[in-house]
């Protein structure tokens, strides 16, 4: 979603760490990137970035029309495929869903189960300006697909990862990302759409 820049402008002034730099969370999820700020899938030699918002509209059509086709480019071992989830939109629920939900998936990684959660967050994502789903909701989500661990039954309504969610926003910011999804190929900005994501893959491939 693309956010007002009157709205935007209030984030960055808020999430401005001093000196510019994003203060580190006190913990990151497993298969993070060294630098904590997203979650790794696959492998391979193009980097493709995806911010995406559990609550964003725009993330559930682009994963809904992307999704399987970025996963299967990572399983191909043609990209290393890196989701960022923000917490862009947690002032657009009554109960902070953004951040829940994403730290929810950082708990989902610690279960090696990170990306079916991802794909069903977003296939029960909650209307904008509601509660969202509730934490034991987003638990039972976990649980249906496997999610048995007790680190993740008890991490989710902990919100263990919820600082580390505002860091992975802190620094997409810092590196300009204004709305979500935004889509990145070996750093250089492109289409939010598979098509224009593989055209990227392949030319990099080159």
């Amino acid at each position: 979603m693309r956010l007002p820049i009157r709205a935007l402008l209030l984030l960055i002034l808020a999430r401005a760490a001093p000196g510019g730099a994003a203060a580190a969370p006190p913990r990151v999820p497993a298969h993070s990137t060294p630098e904590g700020d997203g979650v790794v899938v696959g492998s391979g030699p193009v980097v493709v970035d995806a911010y995406i918002d559990f609550q964003c509209p725009f993330c559930r059509a682009f994963e809904l029309s992307s999704g399987d086709a970025l996963r299967a480019m990572a399983a191909d071992g043609l990209i290393t495929l890196v989701v960022h989830p923000m917490d862009f939109l947690d002032e657009a629920s009554t109960n902070h869903y953004s951040s829940r939900a994403a730290s929810a998936s950082g708990c989902a990684s610690d279960a090696g189960g990170f990306s079916e959660y991802a794909q069903v967050l977003f296939a029960k994502q909650p209307p904008e300006g509601g509660p969202g789903l509730t934490d034991e909701q987003l638990v039972e989500l976990g649980v249906a697909i496997g999610l048995t661990d007790p680190a993740f039954v008890r991490g989710v309504p902990e919100h263990v990862y919820v600082p580390w969610a505002d860091h992975v926003t802190r620094v997409a910011m810092a590196r300009g990302v204004s709305g979500t999804p935004t889509t990145l190929v070996q750093g250089v900005p492109v289409p939010a759409n598979a098509r224009a994501i593989a055209a990227s893959v392949a030319s990099a491939l080159r």
